[in-house]
């Protein structure tokens, strides 16, 4: 009888059940024939410390973060990443033999992932890039497409002051858009990003004027439940290349695995039909 320590990973937030991450990972440990199991688990936020102090004696080599425990965790880190801290919030965690633990952010890395993957001949340097939306999604966003050579980040938000706060944090290569001008930034810009959760399911549409939409752009939307957005739809129309946000979901989780599992897995055709199912 094998007496080797079975890797345990998991993702925690509260509400926990919508979580597809769990379907994600259970599929690359199939998939490459790994020993582990990863495992949703609903923390309140009275109980994240003494969650994170118990999970690694319980065996866990580490857990994915979720809503709203991404920023109570950088405060409870022995270790953030430069990226993270930039960001403000972690959504990966790598716990070490004592106890303490690691805190990183994937999700830029996962969105410049999604892009290359599902737009192969897209170019950061190739002009400005036009983000909707100033939350905790688009500072990720901002971050990775400056660190990728976008020349300059357009932001509209709703609410104008967050989208100042960005500009505060990130430099003179962030500019803030008023909203009522968030169509003729769409429309001037190389690469267009919905970081807001405005066309979602159960969420009001984007009220944006989409009619300058033009071939040569490449337009995302971070939201895959609709997979195919109102947004991406018209992109589609105006024979944009389009991406999903369900890529971003999946290249965001392979850091941590690579971790906890130590294989590196791929996001294929295959993986993306699990987490759809």
């Amino acid at each position: 009888m094998s007496s080797e320590k079975i890797p345990l990973a998991g993702v925690i937030g509260c509400p926990i059940g919508h979580s597809r991450s769990p379907q994600v990972h259970g599929y690359w440990l199939k998939e490459l024939g790994l020993p582990g199991h990863y495992i949703p688990m609903e923390v309140r936020p009275e109980d994240l410390e003494e969650a994170l102090r118990t999970l690694p004696k319980l065996g866990f080599a580490g857990i994915n973060v979720t809503l709203p425990h991404k920023e109570a965790v950088l405060e409870l880190a022995s270790h953030v990443t430069d990226r993270a801290s930039l960001i403000g919030a972690a959504n990966t965690l790598i716990f070490r033999e004592d106890g303490s633990f690691h805190a990183d952010n994937t999700d830029g890395y996962g969105f410049i992932e999604n892009l290359r993957q599902n737009a192969p001949g897209w170019e950061a340097a190739a002009g400005p890039a036009a983000v909707l939306g100033a939350g905790g999604a688009a500072r990720a966003v901002v971050v990775a497409l400056l660190d990728a050579g976008v020349p300059e980040v357009q932001i509209a938000n709703r609410t104008k002051l967050r989208a100042e706060r960005l500009q505060q944090d990130f430099g003179n290569r962030v500019k803030v858009v008023e909203w009522v001008h968030a169509g003729r930034m769409v429309t001037e810009a190389a690469t267009v990003v919905n970081t807001t959760s405005l066309g979602m399911l159960g969420k009001p549409d984007l009220k944006v004027n989409l009619d300058g939409l033009r071939p040569e752009q490449v337009v995302t939307d971070i939201v895959y439940n609709p997979l195919t957005t109102p947004l991406l739809r018209a992109a589609g129309e105006a024979g944009c290349t389009v991406v999903d946000g369900l890529g971003m979901l999946l290249h965001q989780a392979v850091p941590g695995f690579e971790r906890w599992f130590g294989a590196k897995p791929e996001v294929t055709p295959g993986l993306r039909a699990a987490a759809l199912a």
